[in-house]
Parts: structure tokens; sequence; C-alpha cells
């Protein structure tokens, strides 16, 4: 007779190795299931504990033993299935039994190579320190000369331009009676150009997001450009628009991307012939900050059959871009390439720029667009920013501070007198503490022309769980417990988007207020202060030699 195998509990984790460990009082639950049932992971099972009861009855209260089985709520210990501290079934408790409680003391980062695979997560980096843009202030203040204009009583508009603009000795105007005309028969090139609100939304692909996160994002730019005359634009990321979103009035407000995977483009060519407008814009991703030298990654069980025919691909596939485009072979070949043929799609009615990650390099692809006549502009990509698929090396040890890069790019232009020609775009990072507009007005000031911006809105106008401490960061699974970035219908029915649009509207009115708070003691109401780096400073001696900034303290 063999002898019976014991568990091997010598190889198994315990509770304390975990980033979150679930705090259950026995006293308040009544053993409703709900926090079992809401757990995206399934950190917490129902189970049995057998108890022994000690107790006295009767007139001669001799001490009686019984064993007793009641139900309880657990954690498992299983690290694929470790809690990720979201909190879902704290929400749902009606008697405060349950919550989550950070554990600093943690080893999850030893034992997360589970199977002998690379960690990949959504989400931040691992990193709930200061960025640099928390760190600079606005300590130009107009007193005197140039005087200060008052933000809540001198109405202003704050605008930016996307695409080239040409210097003026090059613009096809002539004089007619005093006034300026368009000159009809010149033979010049005038680049398309929009005027837009100086912060977009970033791209976040319909596929990444969930039919109701984007639907609300959309609805929302819909009414700030419609109703309350803010021209925010939003890009799409890659992977397409729905067929009837394309052939809508609506589509003036999108920036339609085309990646490395191309995904989504055989149906955006399908409707060129039906298109009522033209995008505002398209956007070819080079790079990603959040996983600069990484393609784009769809996990496969986000492909549900919305999105596959969206893309154009068989359902429950991983769809993976690659790092580049594969049928170019240098920065030359693919700029020129890839914004001719955008450019002639849309007969060169329509700005076209690409997107990098934030890099060393970013100064010869820089180079390499100014000296492009049909390029609309550059967006630079920070390490700091995204939620998509990544590894977490990637997340954690690679890329470029936003700030720093986009300083450098601005002087590079300053120094060829091209810094009013091409716009710079920045995103990675902003919002990240919550401040929006004060992240944005820094990095105007260093030189962006539009400023980029993606999870602070899924924190702002959704309610994401996700933070810095790892806390949730479910992006890339499809298992969002929100229904922010989920394909899967009970997890996206619990988001409203008309919420999601609602408070994506209150989000701008308030960093349109902001933002004119900062400029307007600036004496700025006409243009906007793009690198006017006199008006910054640090408390930070090296973060002020870096960017060429005074040094406050």
């Amino acid at each position: 007779m063999e002898p019976v195998k014991r568990p091997d509990k010598n190889h198994q984790l315990t509770l304390k190795e975990f980033p979150y460990i679930i705090r259950w009082r026995d006293d308040r639950c009544t053993r409703c299931g709900r926090c079992t049932a809401v757990c995206p992971v399934k950190a917490v099972v129902p189970g049995v504990r057998v108890e022994r009861v000690v107790s006295s009855e009767g007139t001669t209260p001799t001490p009686k033993v019984t064993r007793r089985v009641t139900s309880v709520v657990r954690q498992v210990n299983d690290i694929n299935r470790y809690c990720t501290g979201c909190a879902m079934c704290q929400l749902v408790c009606p008697n405060e039994a349950i919550e989550p409680e950070w554990n600093p003391a943690h080893k999850f980062l030893h034992f997360k190579n589970a199977g002998g695979d690379a960690y990949k997560r959504g989400g931040r980096r691992n990193d709930p320190g200061l960025s640099t843009l928390d760190m600079l202030k606005f300590t130009r203040i107009s007193m005197l000369t140039d005087p200060a204009l008052d933000a809540g009583r001198h109405e202003f508009h704050l605008r930016t331009y996307l695409g080239r603009i040409l210097p003026p000795k090059d613009l096809p105007l002539v004089a007619e009676g005093g006034m300026l005309a368009v000159d009809k028969n010149a033979d010049i090139f005038v680049p398309p150009v929009r005027q837009i609100y100086p912060i977009m939304i970033g791209s976040m692909s319909v596929g990444a997001l969930s039919p109701a996160m984007w639907e609300g994002l959309a609805m929302g730019v819909a009414y700030l450009n419609e109703e309350m005359g803010l021209p925010v634009v939003m890009a799409t990321g890659e992977g397409g628009m729905p067929p009837r979103l394309l052939k809508s009035r609506f589509l003036k407000y999108f920036i339609l991307q085309i990646a490395s995977g191309y995904f989504g483009w055989d149906e955006i060519i399908r409707a060129l012939p039906q298109m009522m407008e033209d995008p505002a814009a398209i956007e070819i991703k080079y790079g990603q900050g959040a996983k600069p030298g990484d393609g784009g990654l769809l996990m496969s069980y986000k492909v549900l059959k919305l999105i596959a025919s969206i893309r154009g691909v068989p359902m429950f596939v991983d769809l993976s871009s690659p790092p580049t485009h594969q049928t170019k072979y240098s920065i030359e070949e693919a700029v020129a390439k890839m914004i001719i043929s955008m450019s002639m799609a849309w007969g060169f009615r329509v700005p076209v720029y690409p997107k990098i990650s934030g890099t060393k390099t970013a100064k010869a692809v820089l180079n390499n667009l100014a000296r492009n006549p049909y390029a609309a502009g550059l967006s630079i990509d920070g390490e700091d920013g995204g939620t998509g698929a990544a590894y977490n090396v990637s997340m954690d040890k690679m890329g470029h501070p936003i700030a720093m890069n986009i300083r450098e790019c601005y002087l590079d232009l300053v120094s060829q007198g091209k810094q009013n020609e091409l716009p710079l775009i920045a995103a990675g990072g902003v919002g990240k503490k919550g401040n929006l507009a004060a992240n944005a007005a820094a990095l105007i000031m260093l030189g962006a022309s539009v400023v980029s911006v993606g999870k602070y809105l899924m924190q702002a106008t959704a309610g994401c769980l996700g933070d810095e401490m790892n806390r949730c960061n479910l992006c890339n699974t499809g298992r969002c417990p929100r229904g922010i970035t989920t394909q899967d219908p009970k997890l996206y029915r619990r988001l409203d988007s008309s919420k999601v649009a609602e408070r994506l509207v209150d989000v701008f009115k308030a960093a349109d207020t902001e933002l004119k708070k900062i400029f307007a003691p600036m004496g700025r109401s006409t243009e906007l202060p793009i690198g006017m780096s006199d008006g910054l400073a640090a408390g930070d001696k090296a973060i002020a030699d870096a960017l060429g900034i005074s040094y406050v303290c």
C-alpha cells in the first residue's frame, strides 16, 4: 500500500509575502457572498472552518468539548490569484466586514515570475514619489510692467495649433485694400493646421478601453466642442473606430492613429468615400512611453466579437504589434513614406505627425521632421504613462522622463529658428498626482504646444482604482473591476457612459479655469506661453540646472 502524499507546505507562500492582505471580520460578516462574487481575480473564496468549542451547561457545569463547522471568507495564497487591492469587496460589503490592507513588507516581486514568464502588468510604474513636473513652480508674476490679468474677470480663450505653421515670409499673402488676403496664384504648399485645445485625450483604443468607457469619452468630447466651445480632440489609439462613427460628423474631433499592427485600418480605408468630415489629424505610432522598444499588445481575452469585427481579426487571439513598422528600414524612410501616404489619402487636408517614445534619440527624429514640409508635428510619450500590457521591467526601468525630453527638443528647434513652426506634443505622467492643469502648464512653458493625457482621465471620469502602489492595475488582463478596460459585458455594464461624459466635461472646465489662473498673472491671454521657461523654477538644484530654469529655495 502506497503512503498518502501530503501537500508540500514547505513551498507554499504565506500571506505575508503578498502585496495586500485581506482583513475579514467574522463578527460583522453575514455570509452574503457579495465579496467573493465581485473579486476580479478570485483572491477571496468561501470556505469552512472547524472550531473547538468548550461549554458548561446545567446545574453541574462540567466542561464539555464540541466541534462545529462554520463558513468563512478566506484569502487564497496562490501567486496567480494574488489580491491586487482594488477594494471592490469592501465597496459591495453591506457591513464593512472586509477590506484589503497594503503590506509594505511584501515580497511579491520576488515571486512574480511564476511559470518562468516575465511579469506583465497594466497601469503606472511602482513609484509613489513626486515627478519632476510636480516639483516645478510658476514664479513669474507681473505686477507693474506688463500688467497681470485677472483670470476671473478677464475673458480669454486658451488655444493652440496642431499642424506645421509656415514662417511669415513664406505665407502666400498679399495686401489688398489695406487688408491681407490669400494669394491664389502662389505656387506654394500650405500645410493643414487645426486650432485645438492645448490638452488633448491621449491614444486609448477601442479594445484597450471598454465600449462603455470609450463611448463616454467620445460623448464628452462632442459636448465640449459643440456646447462648451472647447475644441478638445481625442486620439483613437491603434485599432480603428466603429464604422458608424467614421461616417459621422463627429469624426472631426478625433485623431486617427495608425500603428505597426495596422489594426482597424481596413475599416478606415473602406469608410473614406463616405466620410462626412476629415479627422482632426493622423497619428503614426512608432513607440509608447510606458514600453519603449516594444510594440502594442492586446490580450486575447479582450478580443471579443465587437473588437474582432472592428480590427478585422479572429476572436480570442493575442493582437501583437511589431516594435517598428516592418516595411520601413530607417527613420528617414519611415517618416517620408508614412507621412506622404497618409497625407495623400486625405488630399493633404489633414495634419499627419508621428508619435515616439521618450528617448535620447528623440532629437534625431525631430531633426528629420524639421526638414520634411509635410510633417505636422512630433508627439513624445514619456516614461511615466500608459496602462497597456507591458513587462514590469519595461515600465519600471526603461524610458525617458518627458520634462527633460521635451525641453531638449524645444531648444533644438530654437537653435534652428523653427520653434514656432513644428508643434511638440508632450505625454507621460501628466496628472499623476491629480495636478492636471499645473503639469500641463509646466510642459507648455518647457516647450510643448499640446499636452496629451490618458490615465488621469480614467481616474477622474470613471473612478479607476489603480495607483502607483501597484493597486489594482488589471488594465491589461480584461478583468477591470470598474469596467473601464475590459470587454466582458458583465464588467463594463457597471460603467455608465453618460456619467463618464459628464465627468469629462467637469474635468476640462476645471482645467481651463486653472490654466487661466496660471497664465493670466503672466500677462499671457492672446497666446500660450510656449517655451517661456523664465516663468518656471524648481526647488531642486539638479532639476533646475538640467532644465535650464531658475533655482528657488
